[in-house]
């Protein structure tokens, strides 16, 4: 699968496409096992990584979706977001700092914003990674026994045993489940068939959506004077 990810990323590179993945899901879910795999995948000169982490003093001071343009892929180029705009949205829901006609007028910013970046030619690639409460428990268990955890995952704990949990995602998907950028669920119990999941599904977008011929340019410059 990494072999094959690397031969599909050549013709995004060549004809100057534009992608963006996102990584979402709750904490313990598998989300950075499966990037770390497609980060070996892909030639390090054309994706970034954003390790998403909600700022609300940021936010205030400005559209709280600018940060994200300034984090949109130039040409040939794809941009990996762990964890995204839409773990404010899941964060404020939860923590109930926002009420239902907020959150939607939330969601129809975000869905507006995505499809901008459709009409601008860019492949938008959503993964949510879920996660059994008592996995999710388990794995982040075995993280606390780790002295560095602390500083080394610093993303808000959204526990899948909160009684509001299932029903925000359900809303994330009934919002934000859309033709032009639908959401890719991916089962986090088992990291490497999650892994193998999330790759799976990489690379069938990048199949469907990325040119199978080389630019004429390229095409052509073997051609005899």
């Amino acid at each position: 699968m990494r072999d094959h990810l690397t031969e599909l990323q050549v013709p995004q590179i060549a004809h100057g496409r534009r992608a963006i993945i996102l990584f979402e899901g709750p904490e313990g879910s598998g989300k950075k096992h499966a990037l770390r795999q497609l980060a070996a995948s892909f030639d390090p000169c054309n994706y970034s990584v954003h390790c998403t982490r909600h700022d609300r003093r940021e936010s205030a001071e400005g559209h709280w979706l600018s940060r994200f343009w300034r984090q949109l892929p130039p040409a040939g180029h794809t941009s990996i977001f762990l964890r995204s705009w839409y773990r404010r949205v899941l964060d404020d829901r939860l923590l109930r700092r926002v009420d239902d006609k907020t959150a939607a007028r939330a969601f129809d910013e975000i869905n507006e914003f995505e499809a901008q970046q459709r009409d601008y030619g860019t492949l938008l690639v959503k993964l949510y990674f879920d996660v059994g409460s008592d996995v999710q428990e388990l794995r982040l268990r075995e993280r606390s026994k780790n002295p560095w955890a602390p500083l080394l995952n610093r993303e808000p704990a959204i526990e899948v045993r909160h009684p509001d949990y299932r029903q925000a995602v359900q809303q994330l998907r009934a919002y934000s489940d859309t033709r032009w950028s639908p959401w890719r669920m991916i089962d986090g119990n088992d990291e490497t068939q999650a892994s193998i999941a999330a790759l799976s599904a990489i690379a069938d977008a990048w199949s469907e959506s990325m040119p199978a011929e080389p630019p004429r340019a390229v095409r052509g410059s073997g051609r005899a004077a």
